[in-house]
């Protein structure tokens, strides 16, 4: 199946170098059972490519469950994952079982797994490894054949730093990391959704959609879409139902995406509302900004590491690097590589070249500890 053909059964939008290459990831790691990680902005579609590899997948016929773990209270997350006993609790008038097992054969769909309590991150990560899990208010050990895939719009990598997220499922789960970039990354594909989004949206209303504008068309292309996707279908759709057939022009747009002169912050306004309502839009679009506003400053302090400087080890991380020509009175600075090759051998000798063991207690992934290895001649 060519590319086309995929991004058409598996309802994928795009023609940008990301979208290709993301359908790439997808053709290829959908016909294993490995775990795959998919990170990104709220409203990038991640659950779309989630269930793109499971319509790929030798699963496919099998069920596909959905959780969001930020909408399940922290003190019923196992009950839901994992299933209960009849009596675990008060309340469990019955056996119950949880999301884990119901989608048993099948895939299993974790959203906002950052979101996942410390406690229950243990259990997750004791599934991911042999599939072995116990209902609430049980002793016995059950087994389940579950595909995972989660997502999350958080920085896990901080969130290890700061504890928050254990960095054995961290590493566990970024094996396969498919990063779904932000919607203004790929202005090139805003097109091609407003008119999917204009065919479904009157469709679904029985309302002519007759199109926008040129001038409309780059107005909605320069706009930072801080919702990204579900932003943008939002906006197409109250377009269409409040303007009635009429051709979209850049006017029409602008009444509905307020900017500044700068063109720093875009909080969308529409019309035909009670100021009631008009007030709440204002405060979530607000909302969205500083929100993403937040993780810009995260990011950035997560990548400068309190001052250090920033330099690309990969695609999605970096990691900041000491000047050597800074010293203290006169003793030596060691160089950052001699020391990762001291604690390399440390770490091996500690564990009696168990590599699986030293990667954990440097917390890197055993995938890093064989190129570390490798790179400083330890073979």
């Amino acid at each position: 199946m060519n590319r086309n053909e995929f991004q058409q059964k598996h309802c994928i939008i795009g023609e940008s170098v990301e979208i290709a290459e993301i359908i790439d990831v997808i053709q290829q790691v959908a016909p294993t059972d490995l775990t795959v990680l998919v990170t990104g902005e709220s409203g990038t579609g991640k659950e779309v490519v989630a269930k793109a590899i499971h319509g790929a997948s030798q699963r496919a016929n099998k069920p596909m469950i959905s959780v969001n773990a930020g909408a399940i209270p922290e003190g019923i997350m196992e009950s839901e994952l994992f299933g209960h006993e009849k009596g675990a609790f008060t309340g469990a008038g019955e056996t119950r079982k949880g999301y884990f097992e119901l989608a048993d054969g099948g895939t299993i769909f974790l959203d906002e797994i950052g979101e996942l309590p410390l406690a229950t991150q243990v259990k997750f990560l004791r599934v991911l490894e042999n599939g072995e899990y116990m209902r609430v208010g049980s002793a016995t050990p059950r087994k389940v054949n579950v595909r995972v895939i989660a997502a999350t719009n958080k920085d896990l990598e901080s969130e290890v730093r700061s504890q928050d997220f254990r960095g054995d499922l961290f590493f566990r789960l970024r094996s396969i990391n498919i990063r779904i970039p932000a919607l203004r990354e790929r202005k090139e594909d805003i097109p091609l959704f407003v008119n999917e989004f204009g065919k479904q949206i009157s469709e679904k209303n029985s309302i002519p959609f007759a199109g926008v504008t040129s001038e409309a068309m780059e107005l909605l292309k320069n706009y930072r879409w801080p919702g990204n996707i579900r932003e943008l279908h939002n906006i197409i759709e109250s377009m269409i139902v409040i303007e009635r057939g009429k051709l979209i022009d850049g006017l029409d747009v602008r009444r509905y995406l307020k900017t500044t002169e700068e063109g720093a912050r875009h909080l969308p306004v529409q019309t035909h509302r009670t100021p009631e309502q008009a007030e709440r839009e204002l405060i979530y679009r607000a909302l969205l900004e500083m929100k993403n506003d937040i993780m810009d400053i995260k990011n950035h302090l997560a990548r400068t590491n309190g001052g250090g400087r920033a330099v690309p080890v990969g695609s999605n991380y970096v990691e900041a690097a000491v000047d050597p020509e800074v010293h203290h009175d006169n003793a030596r600075v060691v160089p950052i590589d001699e020391m990762e090759k001291r604690m390399v051998i440390a770490a091996l000798e500690r564990y009696n070249d168990n590599r699986r063991l030293a990667a954990k207690a440097l917390n890197i992934s055993e995938r890093t500890l064989y190129r570390k290895i490798k790179e400083y001649g330890l073979e």
